[in-house]
């Protein structure tokens, strides 16, 4: 078993944590009210997108997501989280050690022996989410099931639903596809470029990620057969019967997002695996980027 298969099988205790332990952690993160800026790169950039459309659709104030490399130093914001696995990326600690000082900065990281824990205000530390691969999955979700559950928004169901994720089996047909498309809507979309960003990284594949109601707006016009097209949430009217109608492969998103995340990282693993791929060692890519 691959580093990356053995960690994405442990996120249904990862999160059951998280959401026990949130409560200790809540005065590092964000208010409810603060202005907040959720930063990332890569994976983390993607679960910083779902936590910001979650947490100013609850009500709980305006939040913005960006890549930490492309932070607007001219807005004003009451909160700087940055999401961080490894906590040495170079774009994070740079962005982190700029706003010292001037705007409180929390860091969420899954290794407490890193320059993070000095550069950031605060720190949250999941170290029981680590790993030893490159490509991220437990930690990336872990994270944002202790944002979600701050938010008051994590259930039990979530859990129960990566459970089912991890012991169904997978849709035959997708592991004979040559592209694949993943939709969201909301802050699903940050899941659904997760998605995709997995399909990339472990198993080489060509995928791609869009807002659900966009996909009609062109990206359509790839669907076909041997193709698949995958909803993580609730789908808009009519689109399923669209897709099928191309005869591409349609997934419904039929278990909470979140665990159609930990679906889409099996089959990252089980296309790699068919096209004898290591998903522990991709192609260029390192477990961090230190420039």
């Amino acid at each position: 078993m691959t580093h990356v298969e053995d960690e994405l099988t442990g996120q249904p205790e990862c999160w059951t944590r998280a959401a026990t332990e949130v409560a200790r952690h809540s005065g590092e993160l964000p208010r409810r009210g603060e202005r907040v800026a959720i930063v990332g790169c890569g994976t983390s950039f993607f679960m910083a997108q779902a936590a910001a459309a979650l947490r100013e659709g609850a009500g709980h104030g305006e939040t913005d997501a960006y890549a930490a490399s492309e932070f607007p130093h001219h807005r004003a914001y009451d909160r700087i989280v940055a999401l961080t696995r490894s906590g040495t990326t170079t774009e994070v600690l740079d962005l982190l050690a700029r706003l010292r000082g001037r705007t409180p900065t929390t860091a969420i990281t899954a290794d407490p022996k890193t320059p993070v824990m000095t550069t950031a205000d605060h720190v949250v530390v999941l170290d029981y989410a680590d790993e030893r691969s490159v490509v991220q999955t437990r930690f990336a979700t872990t994270a944002l099931t202790l944002l979600r559950a701050h938010l008051g928004l994590h259930t039990g169901a979530a859990v129960a639903d990566a459970r089912t994720a991890l012991a169904e089996p997978l849709p035959h047909k997708l592991l004979t596809c040559a592209q694949f498309t993943f939709l969201g809507r909301g802050w699903t979309v940050g899941l659904a470029h997760e998605a995709a960003l997995k399909m990339r990284e472990a198993a080489l594949a060509w995928a791609e990620a869009q807002p659900a109601m966009e996909y009609r707006h062109g990206p359509i016009s790839i669907t076909t057969r041997g193709t698949a097209t995958w909803m993580l949430g609730e789908a808009p009217e009519g689109l399923a019967e669209q897709v099928r109608a191309t005869g591409g492969l349609w997934i419904s998103g039929a278990l909470d997002p979140l665990a159609e995340l930990v679906r889409a990282q099996r089959l990252a693993v089980a296309v790699a695996a068919a096209q004898g791929l290591d998903p522990d060692r991709p192609r260029h890519l390192t477990r961090s980027v230190i420039l």
